[in-house]
């Protein structure tokens, strides 16, 4: 695994782990008696805010940089560069960002996954809320062979076996009487369907924008779709200054800012397999926040899965590393 590859695999793992801590902060939340609608709603709301501020905040230095670098900016380099001449025959395509609806219209996916998720969380225990969440593992890879003719290495999907062999364990499926809901594995399966989606549009829509301005603008087409499912009440009915503004502001930043911004950066560089199977860390950061916030008692045999996840991980990056040596 080249360094670019290797960093960028850092950035989605710390993703995922501020996105593990999530089931933890809402079922707080639930407890205080808020609904799903101001859960999501001021997460996406405070979310969209943040960022952009981050964003503005950034051009406004950048232009400040610019401006010093042109006064020193020769006026002959200027017009040299304005006068370049292209070759006969050769039609001059100008160079054209991505449009910003389409980085707002993948971000409804990221919205989506929220509603779902936190629907299912409601519906059904933790522990099969998250099992059915990390079926995006091999949802992820089945759109890419699918949609992008994009063959899966047989390292990945072994890789992606054992993740999902170890959340059965890490989840407690075998610790507990589970009584399913048809309605939650229903959301659930959406919500991991969605968040496959999200994890493929991170890696490939709006690459060539500011590393900010794409994830200001996949929030806010996350904003839209939860509004436009759970309108906004809670901004004039005064309950979010009452207290749902801290809930909103926790998930805001570790579901909503810092999830996309590693993601988005770190997913091009690895790769959508790859990449998938490294966010498997949020299981793991779930289990041990359950543990240590929640205070739920966690069987031994859920840290050994905890630990065949981790392993698998370790696993798929020695084996990338080395092929990448070899080539």
């Amino acid at each position: 695994m080249n360094r670019n590859k290797f960093t960028g695999g850092i950035f989605v793992f710390l993703g995922a782990c501020s996105f593990g801590v999530l089931s933890t902060i809402v079922k707080n939340a639930y407890k205080e008696g808020y609904t799903l609608g101001q859960i999501t709603g001021s997460q996406a709301f405070l979310g969209m805010v943040m960022l952009w501020i981050l964003y503005f905040l950034y051009e406004s230095l950048g232009k400040e940089k610019n401006t010093v670098s042109d006064n020193n900016f020769s006026r002959e380099t200027r017009r040299i560069q304005k006068n370049i001449q292209h070759q006969p025959g050769e039609s001059y395509k100008p160079y054209r960002s991505t449009a910003c609806w389409k980085v707002s219209f993948a971000g409804i996916f990221t919205g989506l996954v929220g509603v779902f998720y936190y629907q299912c969380v409601k519906l059904l225990p933790a522990s099969i809320a998250i099992i059915l969440l990390m079926q995006y593992l091999w949802i992820s890879i089945l759109i890419e062979a699918v949609v992008f003719k994009k063959k899966p290495h047989k390292i990945q999907l072994i890789a992606a076996s054992i993740v999902l062999v170890g959340t059965l364990f890490a989840a407690g499926v075998f610790n507990q009487a589970v009584t399913l809901n048809i309605k939650g594995i229903g959301f659930g399966l959406l919500a991991a369907f969605c968040y496959a989606i999200f994890l493929i549009a991170s890696g490939r829509v709006g690459n060539d924008l500011p590393l900010l301005k794409k994830g200001a603008l996949m929030i806010t087409g996350s904003c839209i779709v939860t509004w436009v499912i759970f309108p906004p009440l809670f901004l004039f009915d005064g309950l979010f200054f009452d207290g749902l503004y801290k809930w909103g502001l926790a998930l805001a930043l570790l579901g909503t800012v810092i999830p996309p911004l590693f993601f988005s950066f770190g997913m091009p560089r690895t790769g959508v397999s790859l990449g998938a199977i490294l966010s498997a860390a949020e299981l793991p950061v779930a289990v041990i926040s359950s543990n240590f916030i929640l205070g739920e008692n966690v069987q031994a045999l859920q840290w050994a899965g905890v630990l065949l996840i981790l392993s698998a991980i370790v696993l798929t990056n020695i084996k990338f590393r080395r092929t990448a040596k070899s080539i």
